[in-house]
C-alpha cells in the first residue's frame, strides 16, 4: 500500500512540474507577442507622422497606412504566440 501512495505522489509531482514549465513557456510567448505589438504601435505612429509631414496623401490615406502597419505587427505577434 505504501508503495502505491509513493508512486502516486511522484506522479503528481512530475505532472505539477510539467504544468509549471508549460505555463512559464506560455508566459514568455505572450510577453514576446506583447513586445512586438508595442514596437509596432511606435512604428505605426511614426509611419503616420511621416506620411502627414510629407503631405503627399490625405489624412484617410495616412490612416490606412497606419492600420496596415499595425495589422502586420499583429500578424507577427500571432506567429510568435501560436
Amino acid at each position: 500500500m505504501f508503495s502505491w501512495s509513493r508512486q502516486f505522489a511522484l506522479a503528481v509531482m512530475a505532472m505539477s512540474a510539467m504544468a509549471c514549465a508549460g505555463s512559464a513557456w506560455a508566459a514568455q510567448q505572450r510577453r514576446a507577442g506583447r513586445d512586438v505589438r508595442q514596437e509596432t504601435r511606435q512604428g505605426a505612429r511614426h509611419t503616420k507622422q511621416e506620411c502627414r509631414a510629407a503631405d503627399q496623401k490625405s489624412n484617410s490615406q495616412c490612416r490606412q497606412d497606419k492600420r496596415q502597419t499595425k495589422q502586420g505587427g499583429r500578424q507577427a505577434a500571432r506567429n510568435i504566440k501560436y
